[in-house]
């Protein structure tokens, strides 16, 4: 259930890519140049799996399909 702070703006695919590239992000804190900066990795991963970013939210924006059945066409 979405609520109108934290929306479901995410489609399925951009959820796997973020969670794929936040784990590709954190694992640099453990091979790699092992910075502390890697993991800010773990931002993706947890928009992705939420399914909901701030940022969308923020600007109004949403990469999620349209649901054919909750639009408005319904005759008048």
């Amino acid at each position: 259930m979405a609520s109108k702070f934290f929306p479901n703006n995410e489609h399925v695919i951009e959820r796997v890519v973020r969670v794929v590239a936040g784990l590709g992000i954190v694992s640099l804190a453990f091979v790699g140049p092992a910075t502390p900066w890697a993991w800010f990795g773990l931002v993706p991963i947890i928009t992705g799996l939420a399914g909901t970013c701030p940022i969308y939210t923020l600007f109004g924006m949403s990469t999620c399909p349209v649901n054919p059945r909750a639009s408005s066409d319904k005759p008048a």
